[in-house]
């Protein structure tokens, strides 16, 4: 049996909130836990651990380098990748290149940048990380498209992170407005990139999948780095 280690903050909302007995009086003024800053501040505590020792209830993500990319199931094969949003656009990356998952922070420019996707670098940690954009990597404006009703609709729930990934010894981080988790697409669910996608986007991208009645964008995890790569060149 795995042993279960007791978090470092009041799980209150286990106790007297919406799962408890409801009898919190923040719960008059926020309803739900979810909106309440008690739950967001122990949130943000858990997402700014390292990948490896985040308290999640799926297990691909505490262990992403244990766990195999590929499985069979009785539905048929499947990968795991992390689900995320950049603007109106929801994208996946293979959740073994994924090493941590923390707060935004101030991102320091880099003189005589090559690439305008290249933001700069972030101190995650004592680490010193290249920051990049992906949304000017694959060639649009984060949000562009976005009513502005429906944008501060997102802004009240939406949790925006860094996402630190890395290839063998190459190491980066890119912002996200939202992170959703991680998920297995099944195999025969992946269909071509539509031809409307940017070639930038194209040329980053292995697949879309249909993914809660939305299209999902499954990036080709070395072709971003390949690019980025390039791009400090």
């Amino acid at each position: 049996m795995v042993e279960e280690r007791a978090p470092d903050f009041d799980d209150c909302w286990n106790r007297i909130g919406v799962r408890g007995d409801s009898s919190c009086e923040r719960l008059t003024e926020y309803v739900r836990c979810l909106n309440c800053p008690v739950f967001e501040t122990a949130a943000a505590r858990l997402l700014d651990r390292p990948v490896s020792q985040i308290d999640l209830t799926h297990p691909e993500l505490r262990a992403p380098a244990l766990v195999p990319t590929r499985r069979s199931d009785a539905q048929g094969e499947s990968e795991s990748f992390l689900v995320f949003r950049i603007g109106d656009a929801w994208l996946a990356l293979p959740t073994p290149i994924f090493k941590r998952i923390v707060q935004t922070r101030p991102v320091h420019s880099l003189p005589h940048r090559q690439h305008r996707a290249v933001l700069g670098v972030v101190n995650v940690q004592g680490d010193l990380l290249v920051c990049v954009s992906l949304a000017l990597l694959l060639g649009f404006e984060p949000g562009a498209s976005a009513a502005r009703d429906k944008q501060d609709e997102r802004a009240r729930h939406e949790l925006p992170r860094l996402l630190v990934v890395s290839r063998a010894d190459e190491h980066a981080a890119f912002p996200v407005d939202q992170v959703d988790g991680v998920h297995r697409i099944a195999l025969d669910t992946f269909q071509p990139p539509p031809a409307t996608l940017s070639q930038a986007a194209a040329a980053h991208t292995r697949a879309v999948a249909s993914w809660r009645d939305m299209s999902l964008g499954l990036l080709d995890a070395d072709a971003l780095f390949d690019t980025l790569n390039r791009s400090l060149g």
